[in-house]
């Protein structure tokens, strides 16, 4: 069992609240809830005799014959709804757990039924953080003491060691050079390389049947295989409705559809542009990001080494990962104008604001926060620092508020 962080957020079972994890399917939802509540009853709606049985129950029978529960795929089932909310209000049950990986439907009942009585959760593929963990407690990486502290640049890291050695600096770039390869779901982790590859192909043919199916009932699969290449593909680019429409051979309609059932199935992100009304002539078009590195070279069929395009995709997907998984007030966002002025994602906490450039490079040099640098002239006194994040191995401080730290540092304790 590799602990995970969203643990540190759920309520404990004798607290009186219903709630619903949901998240991509094989993210570790049900190990999850029957590793954290073990006294609870479990069942699964993937089993047709527990549907057809829990939808003919009574109303008024559900405590009793029910009771505390975790219920699995819940979102199968729509009747359960109406009867956990009449025994939540009742008070015949103080606690239950719905699982999902449909995020749509289980939504669409919540709302129509639970709205103001579930606290909902976001399960994600492993994070660095997490897979260093797996033979102890998992840490609040790096990047959380940028969402926290009220510091500049050179406060946060100013005691920071610059290099890592030992054991420490082996284990965290073993599980950052595995993360880049084969991502974050947990299945993975005891296979073969060739089982991993078999294994994401049967993940994908899965997520097409069953998941995808609950979106949307769309007759022909093979143009919605083609159009997640396509999206994969341009990972880590600035969204095109239309050019992305063109490509995949489908309406512009039909290509904002997909890329809703996408997000909604938790398999990309679109981070949008940060601009206010201050800020002139800012893209407004958001930039698409694959979240999962395994599943991303899986739908590109690239097994290569490391790019620029994937080290951008994998350090955004583990920064919106944690934002998600804390439930963080901080924002991620990227800055781009039509005047050229670029920076991959930008951090906006209560505090002010953090830069940060992602460098494929194992060698950085101050030019490489050039960028930053002309940044934090326009936020001024907002501007917390700004970081050019690489795959290298030392920390250490190019200027006055900017900082160059290794990928594997930035999201590990």
């Amino acid at each position: 069992m590799i602990p995970r962080i969203l643990t540190q957020r759920l309520p404990e079972a004798k607290t009186r609240r219903l709630v619903m994890i949901t998240g991509a399917r094989q993210t570790g939802k049900t190990t999850l809830a029957r590793t954290l509540y073990p006294n609870l009853r479990y069942i699964s709606l993937d089993e047709v005799e527990a549907r057809l049985q829990l939808g003919e129950l009574p109303t008024r029978a559900w405590a009793s014959t029910v009771g505390h529960a975790i219920l699995d795929e819940a979102q199968k089932e729509p009747a359960i709804f109406d009867k956990i909310k009449f025994a939540y209000d009742s008070h015949a049950i103080d606690f239950s757990v719905l699982l999902g990986s449909s995020q749509i439907l289980m939504m669409n009942r919540v709302r129509e039924t639970l709205a103001g009585r579930v606290f909902i959760y976001e399960l994600w593929p492993l994070m660095l953080t997490e897979l260093i963990a797996a033979d102890g407690s998992a840490q609040s990486p790096l990047f959380d003491q940028l969402l926290r502290s009220d510091g500049n640049a050179d406060t946060v890291f100013a005691e920071t060691p610059a290099l890592q050695i030992g054991d420490e600096a082996w284990q965290r770039q073993q599980w950052f050079t595995y993360g880049i390869m084969w991502g974050g779901m947990p299945g993975l982790l005891t296979l073969t390389p060739s089982e991993r590859r078999e294994w994401l192909n049967a993940y994908t043919n899965t997520y097409l049947e069953r998941d995808l199916t609950d979106i949307a009932r769309l007759d022909d699969l093979l143009p919605y295989r083609r159009f997640m290449r396509l999206a994969a593909l341009r990972s880590g680019q600035l969204l095109s409705y239309a050019d992305l429409a063109r490509d995949a051979d489908v309406s512009p309609t039909t290509a904002r559809n997909y890329l809703n059932f996408l997000q909604l199935s938790f398999q990309l992100y679109l981070l949008p542009p940060y601009f206010t009304n201050e800020v002139k002539r800012l893209v407004k078009a958001p930039k698409l990001y694959w979240i999962d590195p395994g599943l991303w070279r899986h739908q590109t069929n690239y097994w290569g080494e490391l790019t620029g395009q994937l080290l951008e995709t994998y350090v955004v997907g583990e920064a919106i990962k944690w934002l998600k998984t804390t439930g963080s007030t901080a924002e991620a966002w990227f800055y781009r104008t039509h005047g050229g002025l670029e920076v991959d994602l930008l951090i906006t906490t209560t505090a002010g604001v953090w830069g940060i450039e992602v460098k494929s490079s194992p060698q950085v040099k101050s030019s490489h926060g050039s960028s930053l640098q002309r940044l934090a002239e326009e936020f001024g006194n907002q501007w917390r620092g700004g970081i050019v994040t690489y795959p290298g191995t030392r920390l250490e401080r190019l200027a006055p508020n900017l900082w160059a730290i290794p990928v594997q540092r930035l999201f590990s304790p």
